[in-house]
């Protein structure tokens, strides 16, 4: 790791964060689709997700964190740690990666608290690219990956609820918009720091990689179980696969 932050390493970075800011527009183009369509769909991006999540974790950030200066029971402690902190952000924050409909039995928190969940999600979101940036391009890159692929089908789940909670199209995609801005604000924060804490950052990669284990196995891989069709489930694997053939591909490519 360096020890300063190179403008390369900021252009990256930014351009990274914004790109991912976009995808919170990513619900106006489902306006068009069929509810069943979008929610085949949406179960696809899902499994996709999880791939690059999990491949991001052990392709990418585990290997880094365990090749660093790091004690091994350091890097396993800090990936239970960021176990930990993910399960506190949704137990207290009500922060969820969550792409099913409100209904009876499958109730959202109100809108408000949306925003502010996604917001807070977006600004972790935002120093994760950070700090991996700080380490290394190539692993920021592949962070980003991980990050915006599972942002697709949040920010489609994030737009259909602020909808259903009585927002106009307009509303619902500037407020999505807005907090996902704050993901700047995250980026910015982890490269200010990246300066003049450099030892500390690297305790933020099996951090990073215990919260992408987390997401895809507390929050999306139990959501892939609702259908069990057999059809359904072989092309949800492959879709799986496809995201840890992503993350491989970076590795070998960077």
């Amino acid at each position: 790791m360096t020890s300063s932050i190179t403008s390369q390493t900021w252009l990256y970075a930014l351009g990274s964060v914004l790109l991912v800011s976009l995808v919170s527009l990513a619900g106006a183009a489902t306006l068009s689709l069929s509810r069943s369509f979008l929610k085949r769909i949406l179960l696809f991006l899902v499994s996709f997700a999880v791939g690059s999540l999990l491949g991001g974790a052990f392709i990418h950030l585990l290997p880094e964190a365990f090749a660093s200066d790091l004690n091994p029971l350091v890097v396993s402690g800090s990936v239970l740690a960021g176990i930990i902190l993910f399960f506190i952000l949704e137990k207290f924050f009500r922060w969820r990666h969550c792409h099913q409909e409100t209904t009876a039995d499958h109730v959202h928190p109100v809108v408000p608290m949306n925003i502010f969940g996604d917001a807070m999600h977006n600004f972790i979101d935002g120093i994760l690219i950070g700090v991996t940036y700080a380490v290394s391009i190539p692993l920021g890159m592949a962070t980003t990956v991980a990050v915006l692929l599972h942002e697709i089908p949040q920010e489609i789940g994030d737009f259909s609820i602020l909808i259903h909670g009585g927002l106009t199209v307009k509303k619902a995609l500037l407020f999505n918009f807005a907090s996902a801005l704050t993901a700047v604000i995250g980026v910015v924060l982890a490269l200010m720091l990246g300066t003049s804490m450099e030892g500390v950052l690297l305790y933020f990669l099996p951090m990073t990689a215990g919260g992408f284990i987390y997401i895809a196995g507390s929050d999306l891989i139990p959501e892939l179980h609702h259908n069990t069709d057999v059809k359904i489930s072989i092309l949800q694997l492959l879709a799986l696969l496809g995201g840890i053939a992503i993350m491989f591909g970076l590795a070998i490519a960077f």
